[in-house]
């Protein structure tokens, strides 16, 4: 081989080490040099099951097909909701045989570690636990951090349970407009116990209670310091109160809270018809208390199932449903209005700069909306 074609690195005492040569490369007329422009890479859209797909799915207890379900009822797209719809009309007949319990509390009391202590408990029993846990939503851009499945590490890992996190999408009391939905396809999966556990405590989280069949409030302790925060709305409206964290030196200051509380809910009216409402004790990190809790919640079900009180709460929340959905259903169809949209823009301005009211301007806002209305009118 020609040395002279080897590279000017290779040893010339060993020409036999090196047999590649360097050559003058060629460029072909009918190659492409370059990428053409303008050309649009687009993902691969992943085809939605059918409503059939999805109700076998979700009554098999098949956990994709059940999120997927989920985000179904979770969407604001009108094409969604009719399918939807059409999907929770098909699994009506297998939901309601799960009991729901709805945690709430006060920031710091630890309910996301309370439920992952809970939840493990239930599972270990052989018990089906469904978590629907709201976060809450950005103002600004309506996302949210979803962060309690990171914060249920074990229990995300139980082949026993399921955790769905939804944002509150602005929703009064921190519970998204659609946990209804979910909740009900949760039942149809063949989950035994539902927990839904809210933001925080706060006056609109009452919108909870709407929704479940037992209602428990964390606290910590310190009751009297607490209390002076607390609205007595919360407290008449809670089955149960759990003095949380009381494990260590705590413990003794949580017996003490836990008897402060006793005494304050003698004084108040029950949230549920023939059951008085008490004050319990117990630690996520050690699991005391946890079982005598699972306890009252399944004395509190046999004894509303024999006097008729839980079958009566759910018919009232059948009907507090249906106004919900109606106040939800002319909000959408309010800000969806064609005329509306182009005039809102407009008004607001004309108020912000102190030209209109914003009485008047709502006013204008809906004759617009009920004259296109009554022009559809047959």
């Amino acid at each position: 081989m020609d040395t002279g074609k080897k590279p000017e690195w290779s040893d010339p005492n060993e020409p036999g080490k090196f047999s590649s040569v360097i050559r003058k490369g060629q460029e072909l007329e009918s190659q492409a040099t370059s990428i053409p422009k303008n050309i649009r890479f687009q993902k691969r859209q992943s085809i939605e099951p059918s409503v059939e797909e999805l109700f076998n799915g979700v009554i098999k207890g098949d956990r994709s097909l059940l999120a997927r379900a989920i985000t179904l009822v979770e969407s604001n797209a009108e094409h969604h909701f009719y399918k939807a719809q059409e999907l929770l009309q098909k699994l009506l007949d297998k939901s309601g045989n799960s009991i729901r319990i709805g945690i709430t509390g006060v920031p710091g009391a630890g309910k996301s570690t309370f439920i992952e202590a809970f939840g493990t408990y239930l599972c270990g029993l052989g018990l089906q636990v469904a978590v629907l846990a709201i976060d809450p939503s950005s103002s600004l851009s309506g996302g949210s951090i979803l962060g309690d499945k990171t914060r249920m590490e074990q229990l995300a890992r139980n082949p026993r349970a399921f955790i769905r996190p939804s944002p509150t999408a602005g929703k009064l009391g921190g519970v998204h407009r659609k946990t209804r939905e979910a909740m009900l396809l949760c039942e149809a999966a063949g989950f035994d116990v539902i927990l839904i556990e809210t933001v925080g405590v706060g006056q609109s989280e009452v919108i909870i209670r709407d929704m479940v069949d037992f209602f428990m409030l964390l606290v910590l302790t310190g009751a009297g310091d607490e209390l002076q925060g607390m609205k007595k709305g919360i407290m008449e409206l809670a089955d149960a109160v759990i003095v949380h964290k009381a494990d260590g030196e705590n413990r003794g200051k949580a017996e003490q809270t836990r008897k402060e509380y006793s005494r304050i809910l003698h004084f108040l009216q029950p949230a549920t018809k023939g059951w008085a409402t008490k004050a319990y004790t117990c630690s996520s990190v050690n699991g005391y208390g946890i079982s005598g809790i699972w306890d009252v919640i399944k004395l509190f079900e046999e004894t509303g199932n024999m006097s008729g009180v839980l079958a009566e709460r759910r018919k009232s929340q059948q009907r507090t449903w249906i106004y919900s959905m109606i106040t939800d259903q002319l909000h959408y169809s309010f800000f969806h209005h064609p005329e509306v949209k182009v005039m809102l823009p407009q008004l607001e301005n004309q108020v912000m700069a102190g030209e209109k009211t914003a009485a008047s301007a709502v006013e204008t806002l809906f004759s617009a909306y009920f004259a296109t209305n009554n022009k559809q009118q047959p």
